[in-house]
């Protein structure tokens, strides 16, 4: 196969997302729906401009990396495209995280730009003056109030994003970029330990949308999304922007803290085509008090974690729409093994989404027998390339062109992936692997049950055996008889083995903020207990 010509490789990712939308009737279509604003495609794209125009005024140069502590709205949208349209790398993270997260953030991405929220910032200035870094302009985003105060306990150059941005042209000729560029950079979500800065290119983005909106979810022009996952995650990323802007469809940005009434009220407002969110919210929303309907929503995503059967089969019930699960990661950027529309198979993770390869191994990195449990790995063009400054990491993950998510699965008989737990979750039994998801799914199907999670814990002969931590309704009194009840109940859904062999009552699961058990705590907090 001949090399490819330097003029074959250049791609710019806002330049091809908004490219085809930048035309006479961009002021006529819907872009983004912002609170009480709607924002045209022609305002979004002007505003990317402004930004771009802006970001090298600063002089941010092509790999500088701007660190994003922003709220869901167009100048988050606005900062990310504006960035990679110069070369530059915008790095959104976590809004709800401690100022020495962001301090460590700063640090290891040796941003030379922070915008932030000024809600945020009264509590990192202080902590982010003594880091070590490369910073040297901070830019207050605008808040969810209307006035600003000064910042305090920082001496270095800050402006006003809505004093700053008006001063710029809305032209900008994107900068000549490779499609393996570096193009942004995503955080792992820290569910095992320290977060990882994931390195993703100027394709990546591209490569999700053909694979997977317009594959799997057949986005067009005419579909609204709203996600209620936000767009620091790799699955918010991708369903509060680019999964709409690539198509010319429009996105509800919400800035609150997700609320399952707030939802609510959002869908009814706003009119979604699409939802998407984590099986704790839809969880959340099943237990919502009030009567609501989901008419206009042709298909509800849930990606994150697994879903269980019994919230899907709860939901379809409920309000008449499937939601399609499915799993992805930060390093793959958006998902890759989906249910069909209109093919749900609950329980299920469904099928390879179209432009992936996965397989499923031994610890020989043999493959296994359909059926058999194994170590997931998952090959495609969106995958990325490595972890900043995490050699050994990258190389214990990424294998070739192949990356290993860490994820135990199985294929049923009809071909469909069925979730087993993270790898380091797993629990041997006697000698035979058990799945804290199957225990899991176990338990949340007795009616006083509201969340469980299972993990290993060594008794007093030093084997391992299950335990779990289980969130009850909250009229329900906790005891010894209960824990013996719910014993019971698993070992009437599975084999003997399997039953956990203590139970502790929790009022919440640690979980990360997008949703996924941190089973490490939980473990830390069974070892603290003294059992």
């Amino acid at each position: 196969m001949p090399d490819e010509t330097e003029q074959q490789r250049l791609l710019n990712v806002t330049d091809a997302i908004f490219g085809h939308w930048d035309r006479p009737d961009a002021e006529e279509r819907v872009a983004v729906v912002y609170r009480d604003q709607v924002w045209s495609y022609r305002r979004l794209i002007d505003e990317v401009n402004r930004v771009g125009n802006g970001l090298v005024k600063m002089g941010v140069e092509a790999e500088d990396r701007i660190l994003l502590i922003g709220y869901d709205s167009p100048f988050f949208v606005a900062i990310l495209f504006g960035a990679m349209k110069i070369g530059a790398v915008p790095v959104p993270v976590n809004t709800y995280l401690s100022p020495q997260d962001y301090r460590y953030f700063l640090e290891d991405s040796r941003a030379k730009v922070l915008v932030i929220q000024p809600e945020i910032w009264d509590e990192v200035a202080p902590e982010l003056s003594q880091a070590a870094s490369d910073l040297k302009w901070v830019m207050l985003l605008p808040g969810l109030k209307d006035s600003f105060v000064r910042p305090q306990g920082y001496g270095g150059p800050f402006l006003f994003y809505q004093d700053w941005i008006g001063q710029w042209d809305t032209s900008l000729k994107a900068a000549k970029t490779h499609r393996d560029d570096m193009a942004f950079w995503l955080y792992s979500s820290g569910s095992t330990g320290r977060p990882k800065g994931v390195v993703h290119c100027h394709k990546d983005m591209l490569f999700a949308n053909e694979m997977y909106a317009r594959n799997i979810l057949n986005v067009t022009e005419q579909d609204r999304l709203y996600s209620a996952s936000k767009l620091y995650f790799a699955y918010g990323l991708g369903n509060g922007s680019y999964f709409a802007l690539a198509n010319g469809a429009s996105v509800v940005l919400v800035p609150d803290k997700v609320d399952p009434q707030h939802v609510f009220s959002t869908i009814e407002q706003t009119h979604p085509s699409l939802f998407f969110g984590v099986p704790t919210l839809f969880n959340a929303m099943l237990r919502s008090p009030g009567s609501y309907s989901l008419s206009g929503i042709r298909a509800c995503v849930s990606a994150g974690e697994p879903l269980s059967q019994e919230i899907y089969l709860r939901w379809k019930s409920r309000f008449g729409v499937e939601i399609l699960d499915g799993i992805g990661s930060t390093e793959v950027l958006h998902i890759y093994i989906s249910n069909r529309l209109g093919q749900s198979q609950p329980g299920t993770t469904g099928t390879v989404v179209p432009g992936y390869e996965v397989r499923i191994l031994d610890q020989e990195l043999q493959p296994v027998k359909p059926g058999d449990m194994g170590d997931l790995y998952v090959k495609g063009d969106s995958v990325a390339p490595y972890y900043w400054g995490q050699y050994h990491k990258t190389r214990a993950s990424m294998i070739g062109e192949w990356f290993k998510t860490g994820d135990k699965y199985f294929q049923d008989a009809d071909g469909h992936f069925v979730y087993c737990g993270r790898s380091d979750d797993m629990i041997k039994v006697g000698g035979i692997w058990v799945s804290p998801i199957e225990v899991e799914n176990a338990l949340v199907q007795h009616p006083l049950v509201v969340e469980a999670a299972v993990i290993g814990q060594l008794d007093a002969d030093g084997l391992e055996k299950p335990a779990a931590f289980v969130v009850l309704q909250s009229d329900v009194t906790a005891g010894p008889q209960l824990a013996a009840e719910l014993q019971d109940f698993v070992r009437g859904h599975l084999a003997h083995y399997k039953f956990p062999r203590a139970i502790y009552f929790v009022s919440e699961l640690p979980k990360t903020a997008s949703g996924k058990i941190q089973r490490y705590r939980l473990r830390e907090e069974a070892m603290l207990s003294g059992t």
